[in-house]
């Protein structure tokens, strides 16, 4: 499958499938690195033991921080693409050649291998809501369309691969990879696999769910200040000043002024103000510390 080919794979708890992973990996890749997050089983055992480069977590960190140190390794062989497949076992390692292709063609920086461009696979319902509902909110946040935003199978190039040290600790990090894209205009695009659902999810649908919203929501404070206190903030103070019309109607109506109404006018006021400010601010500290990190990089 050509030269320095590298499998990244962040793995939790996962003795059950990592030995299996790992060796159909090989067959595509030169490297297959797994990075063994703080687990309380014989992961990375099996992983070294099928072949892998293990790179070791003493504590559970997220899978943000395990990507963030399987990249940091990865480049050290230079690569000429990296994979990220989940170690669970429910992408189909086949379909590796076919997420790498647009990356090797030269055609894309990041492909994202989507469950929903083709009818292949029995999503679970809740799964499907989970994921048009992140699909949006990532998707209008970032301003890079994507139909599979949390997908772990995905393909990156060198300048991808420099590029991938991630803020985000937890399962956000795939939303984050579109926000990376955006500022530094990545080539993004999104092929079809397949996802096997075979057991029950280790950790609660909703506690997930809650933790990757949570994620989102300070990646877009991040990357998007102006759009996080900016908007709220206008929309506030635009409440509080037709608020504040209202109390003017009822005083010169009834010539009494409605203080609460007033008072809760100029809270809304104040702090719609304040907000939009706070973003503003923001926006634009962000804008030069991002100039003085990346002064070539046309924004």
């Amino acid at each position: 499958m050509g030269q320095d080919i590298i499998v990244v794979i962040p793995a939790f708890n996962e003795e059950r499938f990592i030995g299996s992973v790992v060796l159909k990996a090989r067959k595509y890749a030169d490297q297959v690195i797994v990075v063994d997050d703080g687990s309380s089983d014989a992961t990375g055992e099996i992983a070294t033991a099928a072949g892998a480069t293990v790179v070791r977590h003493p504590v559970n960190q997220g899978k943000g921080v395990s990507l963030s140190s399987g990249f940091r390794r990865a480049r050290e062989w230079n690569p000429r693409a990296v994979i990220v497949i989940d170690g669970d076992g429910q992408h189909l390692v086949e379909e590796i050649p076919g997420i790498l292709a647009p990356v090797l063609a030269g055609q894309a920086d990041i492909v994202v291998g989507s469950r929903y461009l083709e009818e292949r696979s029995s999503v679970p319902r809740h799964r499907v809501v989970g994921h048009r509902a992140f699909n949006i909110l990532t998707n209008v946040a970032s301003g890079v369309r994507v139909t599979d935003s949390q997908s772990g199978f995905r393909a990156f190039s060198p300048r991808a691969a420099e590029l991938a040290t991630f803020g985000s600790t937890g399962f956000s990090v795939e939303s984050e990879m579109q926000f990376l894209a955006q500022e530094h205009k990545l080539r993004l695009v999104e092929v079809p696999i397949t996802i096997r659902y075979n057991d029950q999810p280790k950790r609660s649908v909703i506690a997930h769910g809650l933790a990757v919203l949570n994620g989102v929501l300070q990646i877009i404070g991040q990357y998007r200040p102006l759009l996080f206190f900016g908007l709220p903030g206008l929309i506030t103070l635009l409440i509080g000043l037709g608020w504040g019309a209202a109390v003017v109607e009822i005083y010169r109506q009834t010539e009494n002024l409605a203080v609460g109404y007033a008072l809760i006018s100029v809270m809304l006021f104040m702090l719609g103000s304040l907000s939009l400010f706070v973003g503003m601010i923001l926006h634009s500290v962000r804008g030069l510390l991002l100039s003085l990190l990346h002064p070539d990089q046309e924004r």
